[in-house]
């Protein structure tokens, strides 16, 4: 019981020192870059939306490295289905979330794209070191596109100014040192997280892959229910849909792979059967619903809130299933 006890007090430990950890290591980034000259516009495309993966990221690494590549490949796609199905269902029952054009033309198409590469990948209930790689190489032509494509449509000026102002206004040492602390914060996070999940997942004789699409998962996606919540509250909720597709992107790009590279080994078959499916699934049933009202809507398309409550009820099915599979 002790044993327990430590391990649950690591993983809250764990899942604050992320939370903090990424916040500050995404603002030493930016603040780096903007010293080198980058412009808001790349910095939000690369830094920002990358740094949104952080958490992830970090407990990919850490859990691949202690042979725990199936609570990585959860964490990815139970991050993607919180995104989608917790985050986006419950915003969307707070306040509209408008559709850009821009966004069904460009993110949109990219994230239908990387979730059907993964889904190839999965297919065998194998990810191989050169299927890792892949992924992580096709990082650099996702960011190149979407640079290329924001550039040639340009910005109104209230957004680039919006875009400026929620960068840091550090000096080049500052930014410097709240980079490096983010960073260590983030390691050590991810390893009380990872230490924590894998001893309950050991005492209750569970799979990681199911802590890894559950505790995991969740925890790490609280972050954004709770800035897209309050954002939507404030009437700020113009980005929501374009931040959560911007960070399936590369969860499954940047998180997915990891494991795939470091700790490659055959999956349980539900990893595709049940959870890919159901990722992809609410991923494709998201790009339907943005499609069909913009094409419904004419003026001003927007999710309300039967998008929402939809998307909360597969979420929630999602896991009625899983529970009943996880007591079999």
């Amino acid at each position: 019981m002790p044993d327990l006890l430590y391990a649950a007090i690591a993983m809250l430990v764990g899942f604050g020192a992320l939370i903090w950890g990424a916040d500050k290591f995404v603002e030493g980034a930016a603040g780096i870059a903007k010293h080198a000259g980058m412009t808001p516009l790349i910095i939000g495309l690369t830094i920002v939306s990358l740094g949104t993966s952080a958490p992830e990221i970090m407990v990919s690494l850490s859990a691949s490295l202690k042979n725990s590549g199936e609570l990585a490949i959860g964490n990815a796609l139970g991050s993607n289905l919180a995104n989608i199905g917790l985050v986006l269902g419950v915003t969307a029952l707070v306040a509209n979330l408008p559709i850009h054009n821009a966004l069904l033309r460009q993110e949109l198409p990219v994230m239908i794209g990387v979730t059907a590469i993964s889904g190839l990948m999965l297919m065998d209930a194998k990810l191989v070191w050169w299927e890792g790689c892949l992924l992580v190489m096709l990082i650099i032509p996702v960011i190149g596109f979407l640079i290329v494509v924001k550039r040639k449509v340009a910005p109104a000026p209230g957004d680039m100014d919006e875009l400026a102002e929620d960068l840091p206004d550090f000096g080049s040492k500052e930014a410097i040192a709240w980079f490096a602390v983010g960073l260590v914060i983030l390691l050590l996070g991810s390893e009380a997280l990872v230490w924590g999940a894998k001893t309950v997942a050991e005492h209750f004789e569970i799979s990681p892959l199911i802590i890894g699409l559950t505790i995991v998962a969740v925890g790490t996606s609280l972050p954004e229910l709770a800035a897209s919540v309050t954002s939507a509250l404030r009437g700020h909720h113009d980005i929501a849909i374009g931040n959560i597709v911007g960070s399936n992107i590369f969860n499954l790009l940047a998180v997915m792979s990891i494991p795939g590279i470091l700790d490659s080994k055959l999956l349980e078959p539900s990893v595709f059967q049940r959870d890919f499916v159901a990722m992809g699934g609410i991923t494709f049933l998201l790009g339907c619903f943005m499609l069909g009202t913009s094409k419904l809507k004419k003026q001003k398309p927007t999710l309300g809130k039967f998008t929402g409550i939809v998307l909360l009820l597969i979420y929630f099915g999602y896991y009625f299933v899983l529970s009943k599979d996880t007591l079999v």
